[in-house]
């Protein structure tokens, strides 16, 4: 059976720079276009958790940490 995870955004504090998108291998990652977060921007968020690996590249590459990864 596959691993499976939990990915959360602390969605206030994201930036949108977009990396975590791009870091994701099963491409469930977006960003928001409907929102405008506390900081001004469009951030990350997961439009389909069901496919999450809990691999964490999203959160490795977030350089401000605002992605929380977990494993089940």
């Amino acid at each position: 059976m596959a691993a499976k995870g939990k990915v959360t955004f602390s969605r206030d504090l994201c930036k949108g720079c977009g990396l975590c998108v791009s870091a994701c291998p099963l491409k469930i990652l977006e960003m928001d276009r409907e929102t405008i977060n506390e900081k001004g921007y469009n951030p990350a968020y997961c439009a389909d958790p069901q496919k999450c690996i809990g691999c964490a590249n999203c959160a490795m590459m977030c350089p401000d940490q605002v992605i929380t990864v977990e494993r089940f």
